[in-house]
């Protein structure tokens, strides 16, 4: 890290490769720790968090445990916090949580865990709060606190206006903490108004705290956190006063961060072909000017003055920049042609959402394409939706003059089951497979709109993804195989999946680790790996390899495709941090991505895809020489 990024940086920031990268690195302080006080005779004392983000910690410390011996005898733990009102075998609770990922692999005595109580009357919990703390000067105070960060910055649950004096205690939980929960309790009415979390202060007074954060959803409240003045609406800026915090991060979170983002604003810069794009693209946002008729004082004014150096004036580094930016445009003629595609979407519905635009494309141009859709998605589909297409079979049985033999007996026990359910109960497994049928109907649906039929799909139905619950398991050797087997049965020329990093429950991480790994298994002539979004966010013009522009009317064929979802329809069910629904989002970013390219000074097309092309393990990069497609969609 420079000076400069350590003046801005304000507590210390370690980037890692990736997710489990961060996992082993926390884990094998925390192991070292662990082994540290036993050698002393010591208790090590750890506060532990809950959430997606610290499970790869607690899969590598069970993994520590069993593989290598790691002794968890002399551990006492602390848990962050609790929903409140919350029975402690509920789905939904951190005690059950905490047992499922960790406590449950390990050797920690049941006596040295300590959860808050979210079962206890409300006139018991100030003092169940008080005895919290007590328990945690009695082991010595936390040697080692985890903490994850919410998108209101909170660390455990200290919403926004919790001061650096607060302590363990009973509280209101934020309105974008409630939503951000919503998925997990099945609706954001289901979710508990209040939360028992450790204060600030309680967090501060560990001797080493870790916070850790993944995915672009949080990027920009890292950068709040890391970055910005202490304050009381962001919980987790009173960090910065602590002696030993370190921020783990991985490259999606730390994108927003002033070294990564705009290191050019932090003192001399090593400059890369992408560095200099980024550059251009980001001082024509910053002033307002199009790209070529940025001037020497405009680069000068905003820190690039060495970046112009290099090229001697403004006219032939703004020509490279808009060549390049050009020559990522592909309309139909330059798009593959007569090839064997295959395309990945983690949903049923994520291949029209991220590249609706494309594949009518690409099937115009007389590819061989197959759609494999890795998972059900059947966890996303209200029960509301089954009672309706049960009602039309069991009315359709009378049109059709279909014998009974059963069925509508068969109907009634579905019916009956569903009124029994809880909202956080698992589905049975006859709903669960009536909730798969209805999204591969809706899939084949949307294939129909961009020109492709139910031949042309797949389900795979991977094995991880098949608990019944929002929690999955890890990607394993099963789900690869099958991906690899499916691999070779199409030999592809080209492979499309999914890049999304700001997906809510990590699916379509997890997905892409399916297809990542079936590829590095392949045998045969390794396809050129497109990479999409647009279910949550989009690629950066500097970082896509390929723009694809859409007509007016290939867009509204695109939200048609869209619209034939009726089950995630006007109701996401995962909305994640973006409520609109999903043909909004596509609206709104595919109309984006070409308007940012019209006030760079490019051609106004109407709407746009981007597409990064991972092709023998490096990212494509158009040379700023080439021709594009500049009058055709």
């Amino acid at each position: 890290m420079s000076g400069g990024a350590r003046r801005l940086e304000r507590i210390s920031v370690c980037i890692f490769d990736d997710h489990q990268a961060i996992s082993d690195e926390v884990a094998g302080r925390i192991a070292g720790l662990i082994r540290e006080r036993a050698e002393e005779g010591r208790a090590a004392v750890l506060g532990l968090a809950t959430g997606s983000t610290p499970v790869g910690i607690y899969r590598e410390l069970a993994r520590l445990h069993g593989e290598e011996g790691l002794d968890f005898s002399n551990v006492v733990t602390f848990n962050l916090d609790e929903y409140f009102p919350m029975e402690p075998g509920s789905p939904h609770s951190y005690h059950r949580f905490m047992h499922e990922n960790l406590f449950d692999h390990v050797n920690v005595p049941s006596d040295q865990i300590h959860i808050p109580r979210g079962d206890l009357p409300r006139e018991e919990m100030d003092e169940h709060a008080e005895a919290y703390e007590q328990a945690i000067r009695d082991a010595g105070g936390i040697d080692f606190q985890i903490l994850g960060i919410g998108r209101s910055g909170h660390v455990g649950f200290n919403e926004p206006g919790s001061w650096e004096d607060s302590r363990t205690r009973l509280l209101y939980l934020d309105t974008i903490t409630r939503g951000d929960a919503a998925s997990d309790f099945f609706g954001e009415e289901n979710v508990p108004p209040e939360a028992v979390t450790m204060g600030v202060a309680t967090i501060l007074e560990a001797r080493e705290i870790a916070l850790i954060a993944t995915g672009e959803h949080k990027a920009s409240i890292v950068r709040r956190a890391v970055e910005g003045p202490i304050h009381a609406d962001v919980a987790a800026t009173f960090l910065q006063e602590h002696p030993d915090a370190t921020v783990y991060l991985d490259p999606a979170a730390a994108a927003d961060l002033t070294r990564i983002r705009t290191p050019w604003l932090l003192g001399d810069v090593d400059w890369t072909a992408d560095q200099e794009l980024e550059a251009v693209i980001w001082l024509s946002q910053e002033s307002g000017r199009p790209i070529l008729h940025l001037r020497n004082e405009d680069y000068r004014e905003r820190h690039l003055s060495g970046l112009v150096a290099r090229y001697g004036s403004a006219e032939p580094l703004n020509g490279r920049a808009f060549n390049s930016l050009v020559a990522k445009i592909r309309g139909k003629s330059r798009l593959p042609r007569e090839r064997r595609i295959v395309v990945f979407s983690p949903h049923p519905d994520d291949d029209v959402i991220s590249m609706g635009g494309i594949l009518r494309k690409l099937v115009e141009n007389d590819n061989e394409i197959t759609v494999a859709y890795q998972t059900s998605g059947n966890i996303a589909v209200f029960d509301h939706d089954v009672r309706r297409y049960l009602e039309f079979v069991r009315r359709a049985a009378g049109v059709l003059d279909v014998d009974d033999n059963g069925l509508h007996g068969w109907i009634d026990r579905i019916e009956a089951c569903m009124a029994a359910k809880a909202p956080d109960d698992v589905d049975d497994v006859a709903v669960q497979n009536l909730k798969r049928v209805i999204r591969e109907a809706e899939a084949i649906g949307g294939l129909e709109v961009v020109g492709l039929s139910s031949d042309d799909a797949r389900f795979l139905n991977l094995p991880f993804y098949q608990t019944g619950k929002v929690k999955k398991d890890p990607i394993g050797p099963g789900d690869v195989a099958i991906t690899l087997d499916f691999l070779h049965e199409t030999k592809p020329d080209m492979v499309f999946a999914a890049g999304d990093l700001s997906d809510p429950h990590g699916t379509h991480r997890m997905c892409l680790e399916a297809v990542t790994t079936a590829l590095e298994q392949y045998e045969d002539t390794a396809p050129d790996l497109w990479l999409y979004r647009g279910a949550w966010q989009e690629w950066p013009l500097a970082e896509a390899s390929l723009l694809v522009p859409m007509s007016a009317d290939e867009l509204r064929r695109k939200k048609m495709a869209i619209f034939k979802h009726q089950s995630q329809k006007d109701v996401a069910p995962f909305p994640g941090p973006d409520p609109r629904e999903f043909w909004q989002r596509v609206e709104d970013r595919n109309t984006g991505t070409a308007e940012a390219l019209r006030k760079l000074g490019l051609p106004a097309y109407f709407a746009m895809e981007a597409y990064v092309v991972v092709r023998d393990g490096r990212r494509l990069r158009p040379s700023p020489f080439a021709t594009a497609d500049l009058g055709e969609m």
